[in-house]
């Protein structure tokens, strides 16, 4: 079926999945986090997406996914797939798609990108352009991420990956795979066919940063996307972040409705690191310069976020740091406070000592 006359695109999998009942409402759980509207019937559990819906049929262990056009589709089986591949782990899922493309290897969500323009915003946050074809897909479905597939020295020619039968990405044997990183999409121009980056340049073995300074217009490099769950939205937010949670603040805050109200905290290495953000709301933006204190042992920052008061109405809490101060963020909105997943993010962008996947 081509892509211009689908006008309703379908697909399923049947699942060997015989203990899929006593995890399928963490799996559920997990879709609402994505915006989805979920109701049930039985054995039978619905999902409504903004681009498309997905369905469980726990009694024939059966699942399905359908969308009006390729990219909702494609977005929805990584959704659903991904999902079987956390919690339905321990029984080694196999999962093949029949139906509306399901022979396809083309992978909807990656693009090859350009370099096309290098600068630095402060002495520690190089800011890198990209260009590439049919954008259109990274402003959907309201993540704010990428993976960024980098070439290393062990693979300084990496093969890209392509669609496999489950749904996800099918990588390259590890001689020829690229190193896997998610960073912020800081700015999309649709029209212009661009997407800013904004990167940590830092001491350490990260291979992002190590890219990065050495990054020169008519380099190459893969990305694929969009990730993350959206930030639901609200008329009061209170935010958090040191500098690798900072790119997705900023853009929060110059994305987010003027009308929208809060406070937002920034730490940094030291006043040397405040850039220009276009807030665009009425959210007070506080920056916390560390000032030689080594990054992730200051506690300023979790001590400010659990100090604001939650409001009552529509709220939202998202915070994005290092390990140890995200959980004590997310131990005090969930277990102290009692809010629910749907109204918080608090997220271990990078941990001491240790490479991550985040950008950090």
């Amino acid at each position: 079926m081509s892509e211009a006359s689908a006008s309703g695109l379908a697909c399923e999998a049947r699942l060997n999945l015989p203990n899929l009942p006593l995890y399928i409402d963490r799996i559920s759980d997990r879709l609402q986090s994505f915006d989805a509207d979920a109701s049930q019937e039985g054995q039978r559990l619905d999902f409504r997406f903004a681009f498309g819906g997905a369905s469980f049929d726990v009694d024939r262990l059966v699942m399905r996914a359908n969308a009006a056009d390729r990219d909702g589709l494609a977005r929805i089986k990584d959704l659903l797939a991904t999902a079987i591949e956390v919690y339905a782990k321990e029984e080694n899922p196999e999962i093949v798609w029949t139906g509306d493309f399901a022979g396809e290897t083309r992978l909807a969500q990656f693009r090859e990108m350009v370099v096309t323009q290098v600068g630095d915003l402060t002495p520690h946050m190089r800011r890198i352009r990209f260009a590439g074809e049919d954008l259109g897909r990274f402003a959907k479905f309201g993540g704010m991420h990428i993976r960024m597939l980098f070439p290393t020295r062990e693979v300084p020619e990496p093969l890209w990956p392509v669609l496999g039968g489950n749904g996800l990405p099918a990588w390259p044997s590890n001689d020829r795979r690229p190193l896997a990183r998610v960073y912020t999409i800081r700015a999309l121009d649709l029209e212009k066919g661009i997407i800013d980056v904004d990167f940590l340049i830092h001491p350490g073995d990260s291979v992002g940063a190590h890219w990065a300074m050495q990054a020169t217009a008519g380099m190459k490099i893969g990305i694929m996307g969009p990730v993350g769950r959206p930030v639901r939205l609200a008329s009061w937010y209170l935010m958090g972040a040191d500098e690798t949670g900072l790119p997705a603040l900023a853009r929060m805050l110059e994305t987010l409705p003027a009308e929208t109200k809060g406070a937002a905290y920034i730490e940094i290495a030291d006043d040397g690191e405040r850039q220009v953000i276009d807030n665009a709301t009425g959210i007070e933006l506080h920056w916390l310069p560390r000032n030689g204190v080594p990054a992730g042992l200051d506690e300023r920052l979790a001590r400010a976020i659990l100090s604001v008061a939650w409001p009552t109405g529509s709220a939202f809490g998202w915070f994005a740091a290092e390990a140890a101060a995200a959980t004590t963020v997310r131990e005090h909105w969930r277990g102290t406070l009692g809010l629910g997943r749907d109204e918080t993010l608090a997220a271990a962008y990078w941990r001491q000592g240790a490479a991550g996947l985040m950008a950090g």
